[in-house]
């Protein structure tokens, strides 16, 4: 699946340059312009990567950088802070929250997104490779093909996303309403129960005979790609 970036910034004319130039690079963009609701929609959908501004309406940039930082769900999650102040000693203090990189408005796009690829290679290689592996299965992000124990599997394009999005986080538990959010998007009216729909297609292409099902159920939860399946196989 794409990167997934939330700016957070209440200048709608940057938002709107931010969001453009990051949706071109390949990354699944998410802007809300108020601190407050940066911090809820952080909650509902955890980010890759989080382009937060110093200063907010609602609450500031620093406080909910520092709240992120005090949560151990987003406690390493990668924060690239804007502003306009550029005195070393507000550089300083940006960083001595939390922030990961600091870049100082107006500023070059092309360094920003210079600077995004690299959080997100230090943070999260597996969102970057362009081929993801478990075991006996391969999936091939560029060609969109996926290969278990030699053999192609024909896939659909949801099921191929789907598997993509279990991958990248093998063992993490994710809700029907997460699936729906990340596979088919947040625009998406459809009926919760069209992900196990589609889970039950995945899970036939993915195994035959005896091969291990790759794709966890927990009971109240949701679903998962089983960590513990490259051990298995």
């Amino acid at each position: 699946m794409k990167p997934r970036i939330l700016i957070v910034e209440d200048e709608q004319a940057l938002n709107l340059l931010l969001r453009y130039n990051l949706e071109s690079e390949g990354f699944d963009v998410d802007v809300v312009e108020r601190g407050d609701d940066a911090e809820t929609r952080v909650r509902e959908n955890t980010p890759d990567l989080v382009i937060l501004d110093w200063m907010l309406p609602g609450v500031s940039g620093i406080e909910i950088c520092r709240r992120l930082r005090a949560r151990p769900e987003t406690k390493q999650l990668p924060i690239l802070m804007l502003t306009a102040r550029g005195e070393e000693a507000e550089r300083v203090r940006g960083l001595g929250t939390g922030a990961d990189d600091y870049v100082v408005k107006p500023f070059s796009l092309p360094e920003l997104l210079a600077r995004v690829h690299a959080l997100l290679r230090r943070s999260k290689p597996e969102q970057v490779m362009k081929v993801l592996k478990a075991g006996d299965i391969e999936l091939d992000r560029e060609k969109k093909r996926v290969h278990r124990a030699g053999r192609e599997l024909h896939l659909g394009p949801t099921e191929f996303r789907l598997l993509e999005f279990l991958m990248v986080s093998p063992g993490r538990v994710f809700s029907r309403e997460q699936l729906l959010d990340s596979v088919w998007g947040r625009e998406a009216y459809i009926d919760e129960r069209t992900v196990d729909v589609h889970v039950g297609r995945l899970r036939k292409a993915l195994s035959r005979g005896r091969e291990p099902d790759p794709i966890r159920t927990v009971r109240g939860a949701g679903y998962s790609f089983n960590e513990r399946f490259a051990e298995a196989s």
